[in-house]
């Protein structure tokens, strides 16, 4: 039986409620998922822009001019004769700061108030080549090392025909004590052979000074190989001066040997060769230097000097033996200007990071640690420091 006119109204009737009700569920969802679009986009500009400005609200406001403390220390902080600043560190902090959005000045400090006043808050930052270590960072906060190197030692330049070098080995206190034990020993054997012959062989008879003189100079002229003509005639005697001359022919051996590699060595290589070369020689350092720290720690006795040119000054001088700094700096500087007198040991001891000094707590750390992260990785950076150091 067909369904009723009323029946089909009422079904028309719901049909159509239904697509009305689902209509507007459907654009509600809509309008709620470009709401929730808009929210997330809004939120996404604000971190960046939070990230991008936040050095320059959190130190003052948009329109703070920072106080960057610096010092002199070629190549990575140079200043020219009209004020500009250069080098591996300022270009460094330059790019960190294009990139943050910076504004700031340098201001040209000593090296303690790089540290002091970095955590008196007098700078807002500083960077140089500052050396991280436990103490300062007792202080000021250090951002990610951007360079890692270490400790060096600058000589005097040595030559093949430096006379003076040689006379003064020849008075170097290991030398006079192999001939002190030479002699001792030849005088020893010639007065036991004197005491065993003196009743039995004419030539080392008579009184203490006619025949322990005889025997002392047989045991000298067998020391030197130069073969006395009278010897000793009974057999014990006979076996000392066997066994004297066996013992004097491979002394001398040892001895000449040993004489001859002393002055070879010490005569193209220096002095000094490396770090265990420092105790038993002058040596000098810069004063609150890092350098400093690791020669206490070392119990190396040690003189200090204002800046690194004083001390390398010192060494050309004749004044010092051995430098010690850190070795860019001072091979950039030994190349600038002693190239001809004074040269840096190849040896690197006692690692040495440098970072940018800011004080405790400071917001900008985390920014200046993503951007130089990043800078890092470029090949701007290593273009760059390759053009400051170049083999260094």
């Amino acid at each position: 039986m067909p369904p009723s006119k009323h029946v089909c109204d009422d079904v028309q009737l719901m049909s159509g409620g239904f697509s009305r009700h689902y209509r507007w569920v459907f654009q509600a969802m809509v309008v709620g998922r470009q709401l929730a679009l808009v929210t997330c986009l809004i939120a996404l500009v604000s971190f960046l822009g939070t990230s991008r400005a936040v050095a320059q609200v959190s130190v003052g406001g948009t329109n703070h001019v920072m106080v960057v403390g610096t010092k002199i220390a070629p190549p990575f902080a140079m200043k020219s004769d009209d004020g500009t600043w250069s080098g591996i560190s300022i270009e460094l902090w330059r790019r960190i700061a294009a990139d943050l959005h910076l504004n700031y000045r340098f201001e040209e400090v000593s090296l303690d108030e790089l540290i002091n006043g970095t955590a008196a808050h007098r700078l807002d930052a500083a960077i140089s080549a500052i050396t991280v270590t436990a103490g300062r960072a007792e202080s000021v906060d250090f951002t990610q090392p951007y360079y890692s190197t270490g400790l060096g030692i600058t000589v005097k330049r040595v030559s093949v025909f430096d006379w003076i070098s040689l006379v003064k080995g020849l008075f170097s206190l290991s030398l006079i004590e192999m001939l002190l034990l030479l002699v001792a020993t030849a005088i020893l054997v010639g007065f036991i052979v004197w005491l065993i012959e003196r009743r039995h062989t004419e030539h080392f008879s008579g009184g203490v000074r006619e025949g322990l003189g005889s025997s002392l100079m047989w045991s000298a002229r067998t020391l030197t190989q130069a073969m006395p003509e009278k010897g000793p005639t009974t057999l014990l005697g006979r076996i000392i001066a066997i066994t004297w001359l066996a013992v004097a022919v491979t002394s001398v051996a040892v001895f000449t040997a040993g004489l001859t590699t002393y002055f070879t060595t010490h005569q193209l290589e220096g002095y000094v060769r490396g770090v265990q070369d420092l105790y038993s020689v002058r040596v000098g350092a810069v004063t609150d230097s890092s350098a400093v720290d690791y020669l206490r720690g070392e119990r190396i006795r040690f003189r200090t000097f204002p800046n690194a040119e004083a001390g390398l000054k010192a060494v050309k001088d004749g004044s010092l033996d051995a430098f010690v700094y850190d070795k860019p700096l001072m091979s950039w500087l030994v190349q600038a200007r002693y190239a001809d007198s004074l040269q840096v040991l190849d040896a690197v001891f006692d690692q040495q990071n440098y970072a940018i000094a800011l004080p405790i707590n400071s917001p900008l750390r985390e920014a200046i640690d993503r951007t130089m992260l990043h800078i890092l990785g470029t090949q701007w950076w290593r273009d760059m420091t390759s053009r400051y150091l170049g083999t260094y």
